[in-house]
């Protein structure tokens, strides 16, 4: 054996003792601890961005990373670093998602990623290896995009700074800016230090839920993602007159509720196209001024698109731009609110992945991923992989999501592994 295939062993060796250090109870007790912040009265969890209940969470971690020997760090969009400092200050291994949630959500999607993190770390430090360079787990900021459009602003301003600036206008529904917000998160947190958006990384994983069903029926399997479907969305805002619905005739009725509906169904016609991979929906409508006796003067409506080809993307938004202009006596304005290309991981991660799993026992299939994550915007930026675990019954985005216990130990040994093997590769 040469000097080379020598030290190549002694890292995998490294990498495996790392993976067998992982405590699945332990990290189902930090999964439990997260999940009490912002935890709902019966089930589930609602934790939405740069909230009271995502500061806490926050807090709670950058104590316990703190405790472990971790530096914490944040940028000037709200994403926070615990850095576990390497043999060389080379480009770190980033690991790690986000703990925004939907409204009435589970534990899992986003929290999920973080905890693996900190799970890893705290093998790292039950085994004392350290690896030849940093390793960093991220939290990143507003990945849902349901309190401020659009989702993964913390990501997207990392890998892109210029973004930022037009991302704290957006206001959530009540009136609230995410510059605002993030003042509040600046003032809560005066003993993280600040660093710069856009630093190079070596690599970066995610652990996060499927929240669909390819996994769970295929019982055991963790999946390793080769490609993230594209997504865009955009806002529909339809004006008409509010009047009064037992005095205004017909004939000068001007109801933009009546107009929304009509734009919906042209929408959800284009699903009858019989695209199998085509995926649109209207997930929130406001209406104005929501009075069971005044006729809606205003209606704003959410249009989500996603696809896997750009081309078939670019065709169904020309079709959802020439919705705009006149409907049923009604004014409709269409703007388009965020672009997530679909983009491919790097071959080479995916096939660590792929070889890591073999080496520990794990059942894997390799799959696409139908919804967008902070890893699709570092991809941009650095070699990039996602884990999926499976979810039970196929859900997320709901109170009832939930992973069985050892498929989330599993894809954090997964982690561990290609974490440490990446932070102990060779080059700058």
């Amino acid at each position: 054996m040469t000097e080379g295939e020598g030290l190549a062993a002694r890292r995998r060796a490294q990498g495996e003792e790392v993976a067998s250090a992982v405590d699945a109870a332990r990290l189902l007790s930090l999964v439990d601890e997260v999940s009490s912040q912002g935890a709902l009265p019966d089930k589930g969890v609602e934790r939405l961005a740069l909230t009271e209940s995502d500061l806490a969470a926050r807090r709670l971690l950058v104590d316990l990373a703190r405790s472990l020997g971790a530096t914490p760090f944040r940028d000037a969009a709200g994403n926070f670093f615990f850095r576990w400092r390497g043999q060389a200050d080379l480009k770190p291994v980033v690991i790690g998602s986000h703990l925004d949630t939907q409204p009435q959500a589970g534990p899992l999607d986003g929290a999920l990623g973080v905890c693996s993190g900190i799970e890893t770390m705290r093998a790292l430090t039950t085994t004392g290896i350290q690896t030849r360079r940093p390793i960093e787990v991220a939290i990143w900021t507003n990945e849902e995009g349901c309190r401020f459009a659009p989702g993964t602003m913390g990501s997207a301003a990392f890998a892109d700074p210029g973004l930022l600036e037009s991302f704290k206008a957006s206001r959530d529904e009540h009136g609230v800016s995410f510059g605002e917000a993030l003042g509040a998160l600046d003032s809560s947190f005066q003993d993280v230090p600040l660093r710069e958006l856009c630093r190079p990384l070596s690599a970066f994983l995610e652990v996060h839920v499927e929240g669909g069903s390819v996994l769970d029926v295929n019982a055991g399997q963790l999946g390793v993602v080769d490609r993230v479907q594209g997504a865009r969305w955009f806002q529909a805002r339809i004006i008409g007159q509010s009047a009064h619905p037992g005095t205004t005739q017909l004939s000068r009725k001007h109801d933009a509720l009546m107009a929304a509906v009509e734009v919906a169904s042209r929408l959800y016609e284009l699903l009858r196209e019989g695209d199998e991979h085509l995926r649109l929906t209207v997930g929130r409508m406001r209406v104005e001024p929501g009075s069971i006796n005044v006729i809606p003067g205003k209606v704003e409506l959410s249009i989500d698109l996603r696809h896997p080809d750009s081309a078939v993307l670019d065709s169904v938004e020309a079709l959802i731009s020439a919705m705009a202009g006149p409907v049923v006596g009604c004014d409709v304005t269409l703007e388009r609110t965020m672009l997530a290309e679909p983009i491919e991981f790097d071959n080479r991660i995916v096939d660590l992945l792929e070889r890591n799993s073999q080496r520990l026992g794990l059942p894997c299939r390799t799959l696409a991923s139908g919804s967008f994550h902070d890893a699709v915007r570092l991809a941009r930026l650095c070699p990039t992989g996602m884990i999926f675990v499976p979810s039970i019954g196929g859900l997320s985005h709901n109170p009832e999501e939930w992973t069985p216990p050892r498929d989330m130990a599993a894809a954090t040994r997964l982690l561990a592994l290609t974490a440490v093997e990446l932070a102990d590769q060779d080059g700058n």
